[in-house]
This record gives C-alpha cells, structure tokens and sequence, in this order.
C-alpha cells in the first residue's frame, strides 16, 4: 500500500525541526515540509487553502469554523505557538497611558483585527484590567509595510470603532510620532527598539505580570494550531491521528536535552536557570498537547472570540478538534 503524500506549511520551531529534517516521521504518511514565516502561511492558507495541512491561527480557525455543519478545515491540538500577550501592548510615552484603564478612550493600531494576539489582548483587557473592547477606537495596517488588510472576511458589531491608517503608512512609524496612542502587536515594532524612547510596553514588568496572569488564571495562551484541509481530511481521517501523532513526538523531541548542562543546547547562558524557574511557575508540561488540561485556554480565547464578533458562535473546545486525535488507544 503506498504511503499518503502530504503538504504541512508550518513554522521554523524547536517543535517543528523533528519533521524538516526526519526525525519523526507520521505513520503511513510521506510529509512534505514547507518551512515558511507565519504570516505568510497564514494568508495562503485562509485566503486559498494552498495546502494540506498547516499552521493556522487559532483566531482565523474560529473564524472559519461554520455555525452548524462542517467549516473549511478541521484541527488537530497540537499547539505550535503558545505565548503570553501582555507584552504585546505598546504606547507612546506622550500618550500619558500608564495604566491599562487609560486606553479606554484612546486609538489603538492593529494589524489585523482578527489575529489570535490581539483576541487574546482584547479580552484579558476587558475581562482583568475594565478596558471595555468598545472603549478603544482601532486603526488597521502594516506593522512595518504598508498596505496590511484582513486575511479573513469579519462583520463586527456596530459599536466597534475601526478603520484603516491612511495609505502609505505604518503602525510602527505613526506609534513612534504619536499619532497612534498605542499598537497591539504579536511582533515587536521597529519603534520599540529604536534608539528613542518614545514608545515603551504598557507592562514594564512583563514577567511579572505575566506569571501572576497564570497563578491566577491558570491559562497558558494557545496561539495556533494544525488544520487539515476538510476533503484532506474526509478522505484520509487516519491521518489525523498519525500527523498528531507525529506533532507530538516532534514537541517531545524538543523537550530532551533543553536542561542539559555540559553543552547548552541553545545560544542562552542562563538557558538552565530558565527552565527551572518556567517549571516552577507553569509545571513540567507547560507545553501541552491534547484536550485534557487546555480546555480552560480554549473556552477562555472562544469566549472573547465570541464576544468580540468574531466566532460565529461559542464553541465548545471539543468541537474544533478531529475526534480522532481526542482518544489515544496507545497505553
């Protein structure tokens, strides 16, 4: 029986290095291995399902997902970006922003409305910090190129203030001059890092922040996951578990060695002393696959998709995944 020939575009990771180069390989699946920028993947695969299988934002799945009856795609849980977003929250130092609550009232850059980062900002603003989503008025375009739109169709409540920066412009350079007060973004702008300190985090202590967020929430925010293209997938349904299979091995292939101290496994002097003190915050298996011990992640960024008119309706976590990859017959 020949193998299935497969297309996966995803993201250069530690996570993802055991299939570029074959040291996992899915059962009964020839896996051929786009490594391409996210942004990049994304586009092909929302706006023209390029490909068989691939990285996708977890916002953009939830978009795609149908109210009843089968979507575009169907994932797999295996999480290849996780992050914590309050770092992604940038203002300009004249804004006089130095508190979460004075953005109400402020105008806001966004490259794309829709992204899982800003999802994930939207709500933890409203839900923790009385920054209500309405409150904020939002402006769309490129970070650091002109011209950026929304790669998914959205319809957004009327009382959503949003419009694009004029043509020609940029988030980065309109933050850095304060025509923006702030900018939301999963990438950092080139503004931040210049040599001016006009622009700063609105969280100066970001781990902070960030760890007290997890102590009290217990939420590790999930950022993208793997679809397989619906006829991919009807076709072969096996192969999502073989493929999760395989994404699960690749992560745990990642694991070994991280704490190894004779030869550090990565450019960080300080990478042991890291992982401890992650592991001491977040647990051993802070990078879950799977359902089990997500579903909390998963209700909380469904909720605010939802909530922001961007879900069409509140799914329930289960629903977004194969069933296939949800039971493990493996003991």
């Amino acid at each position: 029986m020949s193998r299935l020939r497969l297309t996966l575009a995803c993201g250069d990771s530690d996570r993802t290095r055991p299939l570029f180069d074959g040291t996992v390989i899915p059962e009964g699946i020839d896996l051929v291995c786009l490594r391409l920028p996210v942004e990049d993947i994304f586009f092909r695969m929302a706006r023209f399902a390029e490909f068989d299988a691939a990285e996708m934002s977890l916002s953009s799945y939830l978009i795609s997902m149908a109210e009843t009856g089968p979507g575009r795609f169907v994932a797999i849980p295996a999480f290849l970006s996780r992050s914590f977003r309050h770092g992604g929250i940038y203002v300009n130092q004249s804004s006089g922003i130095v508190n979460p609550e004075d953005l109400v009232g402020r105008t806001v850059g966004l490259a794309e409305y829709q992204l899982t980062a800003n999802v994930w900002i939207r709500g933890l603003l409203a839900e923790h910090h009385g920054v209500p989503v309405s409150s904020v008025r939002y402006r769309t375009g490129g970070l650091h190129t002109p011209g950026r739109a929304e790669k998914m169709g959205i319809q957004l409540p009327s009382d959503i203030d949003i419009a694009p920066i004029p043509r020609g412009r940029t988030l980065s350079d309109m933050l850095a001059i304060g025509e923006l007060d702030a900018v939301y973004s999963p990438r950092t702008p080139r503004c931040f890092h210049a040599a001016s300190t006009a622009v700063s985090r609105l969280f100066s202590d970001v781990r902070t922040v960030e760890a007290d967020y997890y102590r009290r929430t217990g939420i590790f925010p999930i950022m993208h996951v793997v679809v397989l293209r619906r006829d991919v997938y009807e076709m072969n349904r096996w192969a999502a578990r073989s493929l999760y299979r395989a994404l699960v091995a690749a992560r745990d292939e990642a694991w070994r060695g991280m704490d190894e101290t004779a030869a550090l496994r990565f450019m960080l002097p300080w990478l042991v002393a890291e992982v401890e003190t992650t592991r001491a915050i977040l647990g051993d298996d802070y990078w879950s696959y799977g359902l089990a011990g997500n579903e909390k992640a998963l209700a909380t960024l469904i909720g605010y998709s939802h909530a922001q008119g961007l879900a069409r309706r509140a799914f329930v976590p289960a629903e977004l995944f194969a069933p296939e990859t949800l039971e493990d017959t493996i003991v």
